[in-house]
């Protein structure tokens, strides 16, 4: 552990570092990040995200990456992510390398805390790197779990200016049986981290969700969540289907 704490130390002062920076906005198959990380486990892990910010333009999101957990501290993970939008055929859109640091003993203090740092090459390599990082919350009350996701994203070393933006993610599951669980998932931006967007502006959805993991015999299993969002603001898309599959082995 402290070796995750050192490591963290450094990443915060590469964040510190003085860099040209843009807006960068979630897309629509966001999912939730997790504090806890269990070593030796590796995944295949498909995303899938389907909106109508635009009811004349629709967009599809997917990704595809496979994850490690390298030690009882850090997971790793390399997807590659596609777009279909306006009609067209699924194209390439980044390559995204996500890390999760497990930065507290799940169980040791009443919240569970973790940090995530994930990096993004676009397509459009004009777009610079887009870096997303922040701290991450978990509690658990009896048979309800809470989660709560506070994350920052901008782009370096591309065309223009911008400033840090602010997002937040929050979950509430009740684990009924392992294979089916139910609760609520929420998303959303803030807009610039030291000034907020009006209500109205900002991306925010809500909705149902299920959850649940298959056991496979050994160490395999199949672990899904799929939500239904709806926009709760003008600037967010009316509706907005996501789901996440992951084969552990």
């Amino acid at each position: 552990m402290k070796n995750s704490l050192s490591f963290m130390v450094g990443v915060g002062g590469v964040l510190a570092a003085p860099l040209w920076i843009q807006p960068a906005m979630a897309g629509s198959d966001e999912h939730l990040y997790l504090p806890t990380v269990e070593q030796g486990v590796k995944e295949i892990e498909l995303h899938y995200g389907h909106w109508n910010q635009d009811p004349a333009q629709p967009q599809t999101d997917t990704a595809i990456g496979f994850g490690y957990g390298v030690n009882a501290w850090w997971f790793t993970e390399v997807a590659v992510k596609g777009t279909r939008a306006n009609g067209q055929p699924t194209a390439y859109e980044a390559t995204e390398w996500e890390n999760r640091f497990q930065l507290t003993e799940p169980g040791r203090y009443p919240v569970d805390v973790g940090f995530l740092l994930e990096i993004e090459r676009p397509r459009d390599h004009a777009e610079g790197w887009e870096v997303k990082y922040g701290p991450l919350f978990q509690t658990e009350f009896g048979k309800i779990q809470l989660n709560a996701n506070l994350l920052f994203e901008r782009h370096v070393r591309g065309e223009g200016s911008g400033d840090t933006e602010m997002g937040y993610q929050w979950q509430a599951k009740y684990r009924w049986r392992e294979p089916l669980e139910f609760g609520l998932q929420g998303f959303g931006e803030f807009g610039k981290w030291n000034d907020w967007a009006p209500e109205s502006e900002r991306g925010n959805r809500v909705g149902p969700a299920v959850f649940g993991k298959l056991p496979l015999g050994g160490h395999r299993s199949i672990g899904y969540n799929v939500a239904w969002l709806i926009g709760t603001s003008s600037a967010a898309p009316s509706h907005n289907l996501r789901a996440q599959v992951e084969y552990e082995f």
